[in-house]
């Protein structure tokens, strides 16, 4: 672990000469003049005057060596298609997008909005507005009107680029009418929309508006379009996320910064090298995919795997078909889609020769230490848990095997990356606190490369966001709980915000969490703070069963819920027991597999759930209602 901790040190204590080494892994048209410029703090711009980009170094750089290598595989099990684009199939349909692009007026600085699901049409858009200095905004497709129209206010696109629709466990999404009614809402609504016609949605086109995909990359195949170097610090793109004001905050990325995090984060953290194939089972609409399903693996000179599809369609084993079939090297995907696979026959897991994966990745959402023992054993590869959020742009806290191979731990995504002065510290002091003292996950600025730069449009909103909450200090707040153990792997114990006060005590909801996944009975569940007249809050579990049979019966039921009961005041005490558990079939989720808390607390005490746009099955949101009377 020494040489982990070593190589921690240097990143944060020794900052110029460390990202000075790892610069040299991407190609830079004009040098940089420093590297790093923290004049504003927390502001901080890496690689100052160096012009570079992401298309080039994700596409045009690997030519020489990898022009007939696989580079895009695509893989459809909602229609049933493969293809296999080469290094030289992406320069082709990249220059002809990027020729499209320039042909309706786009240019270096403007945005250019994405709708669409996972076809490669989409990440083919992506590079072709790196290439030309464009900055993209990928909303995850299925994405409700309202919220698609706040994103296209915000980021003003002067290009709408979207599909006919998509398609979810064998299901039909349209995405054009949302658009229609999204631009109809917006307040600035661009010029052109270029719909990508999939033939899965019936459409009506907008007479001097709507552009047909296929018609204008005909008019454009073979053209060459020069590259545009953008100095380090330039937009590369937005995402948006979540803010707690209702308004979705734009996370700005940078472009040279975020090409060298991702660049080195494929050997150190996935001990990746080049001509491997990655498969990242996350969506383009999310940071995942936009770092480790487009950039991350394309920079690295890998090829990677774009699914679309679903971790049990048509079965449960496709994931370890998909590694078998193309020699999967990593595996990167969700606790959510494994806690999915623990509910087939674990057989699937055996059915197919994994002799290519070297390990699986798992990020999103916290990690509980069943799921990964379930997975781990069933696949006999390691298991890496890794801790990072959108504005972070990679992982904040993760092994690092291409550094050092340390001992992971069930529960724990281990430690600090390079590059991020991660502590744990006291929300009404702010000071550093000790091994496992719990307090909040904060970075000491200057954020490293491939941290957001700040919020589109909002400096104001990004300082008062992300380094006002500690007391004390300037220092970016995760907004997560944490501990570290005496031996220095650290535990992400849930959002500061996910805090339930009972009776003076203060809980982590992870906490009560993984005492009850820990129980052989259950799948997953989640763990809410309710309003009580006498304790000021209770605990409210809500539990998934492996066999919903054992709670089909009142008696079985009140006998499973007494067993759980038992077990957590064991292991966390008569403070920590949920007043009761509730068993239902599905936890209500986000597309992205992240469960509506707060939707559930409402319902919970009554009240509107408000915004349910992001609900995968509302069926589910049902069940909890149900199972309250």
């Amino acid at each position: 672990m020494q040489k982990t901790r070593d190589f921690h040190y240097r990143s944060v204590h020794d900052r110029d000469a460390f990202w000075r080494e790892e610069s040299g892994r991407v190609h830079w048209d004009t040098p940089f003049e420093s590297v790093l410029d923290f004049s504003r703090p927390p502001f901080a711009k890496w690689f100052v005057g160096g012009t570079t980009n992401l298309c080039y170094n994700a596409v045009d750089r690997w030519l020489p060596t990898q022009a007939d290598k696989a580079a895009l595989i695509w893989v459809s099990t909602e229609v049933d298609r493969e293809h296999v684009y080469t290094r030289q199939d992406v320069y082709e349909e990249v220059n002809a997008a990027a020729a499209m692009l320039k042909e309706l007026g786009v240019g270096r600085g403007d945005r250019v909005l994405l709708y669409m699901p996972m076809v490669p049409e989409a990440v083919f858009t992506m590079l072709a507005c790196a290439r030309i200095g464009a900055v993209h905004s990928v909303v995850f497709g299925g994405f409700a009107s309202v919220n698609l129209a706040q994103r296209i206010d915000d980021a003003a696109p002067k290009v709408v680029v979207c599909t006919d629709g998509g398609s979810r466990a064998g299901k039909v999404v349209p995405y054009k009418p949302l658009l229609d009614r999204a631009l109809a809402l917006a307040k600035t609504p661009p010029a052109s929309v270029v719909v990508f016609d999939r033939g899965l949605a019936p459409f009506e086109p907008v007479a001097g508006r709507d552009l047909d995909y296929a018609t204008l990359r005909a008019r454009h195949h073979g053209a060459r379009v020069p590259v545009e170097w953008l100095e380090s610090s330039e937009p590369s793109y937005i995402l948006y996320t979540s803010g707690t004001t209702g308004k979705p905050k734009g996370v700005q990325r940078d472009t040279g910064g975020y090409a060298v995090a991702l660049a080195s984060s494929m050997e150190y953290l996935f001990n990746g090298r080049a001509g491997d194939t990655f498969f990242c089972t996350s969506d383009i609409g999310w940071v995942v995919g936009h770092s480790y399903i487009v950039y991350g693996p394309l920079i690295g000179g890998q090829a990677t795997v774009l699914y679309e599809g679903t971790p049990v369609r048509p079965d449960g084993a496709i994931l370890w078909k998909l590694v078998e079939q193309y020699g999967v090297n990593t595996l990167f995907s969700a606790p959510t889609a494994v806690r999915v696979l623990k509910r087939q026959d674990p057989a699937l897991l055996k059915q197919h020769d994994l002799g290519s994966l070297r390990a699986v990745y798992l990020a999103g959402e916290p990690l509980d230490e069943p799921t990964a023992q379930w997975i781990s054993d069933g696949l006999g590869k390691p298991i890496i848990d890794n801790y990072w959020q959108t504005e972070s742009g990679w992982p904040i806290l993760s092994a690092q095997p291409g550094v050092e191979n340390v001992p992971t731990r069930f529960g724990s995504p281990s430690f600090p990356v390079y590059g991020f002065d991660a502590r744990i510290v006291s929300e009404s002091t702010g000071e550093d606190l000790g091994p496992d003292e719990k307090g909040v996950v904060a970075i000491v600025p200057p954020l490293p490369p491939g941290a957001m730069s700040t919020i589109w449009g909002d400096d104001a909103r990004f300082v008062q966001t992300y380094f006002t909450s500690i007391p004390g200090r300037q220092v970016y707040s995760t907004f997560d709980w944490g501990r570290v153990d005496a031996d220095g792997y650290w535990f992400i114990l849930g959002r500061t915000d996910d805090v339930i006060n009972v009776a003076g005590h203060r809980l982590g909801t992870r906490e009560i969490e993984e005492s009850v996944n820990s129980h052989s009975g259950i799948a997953e569940c989640a763990v809410v703070g309710v309003a009580d007249a006498l304790k000021g809050q209770v605990a409210m579990a809500f539990a998934v069963l492996k066999n919903p049979a054992a709670a089909e019966t009142p008696e079985g039921a009140k006998q499973l819920e007494g067993d759980i009961m038992r077990l957590v005041e064991d292991q966390l005490g008569a403070v920590a027991r949920p007043a009761r558990i509730r068993f239902v079939g599905a936890l209500p989720k986000t597309r992205s597999g992240k469960v509506l808390r707060r939707a559930i607390v409402a319902v919970c005490e009554g009240r509107d759930p408000g915004d349910l746009t992001t609900i995968e099955d509302p069926t589910a949101l049902e069940q909890i209602k149900e199972s309250l009377q």
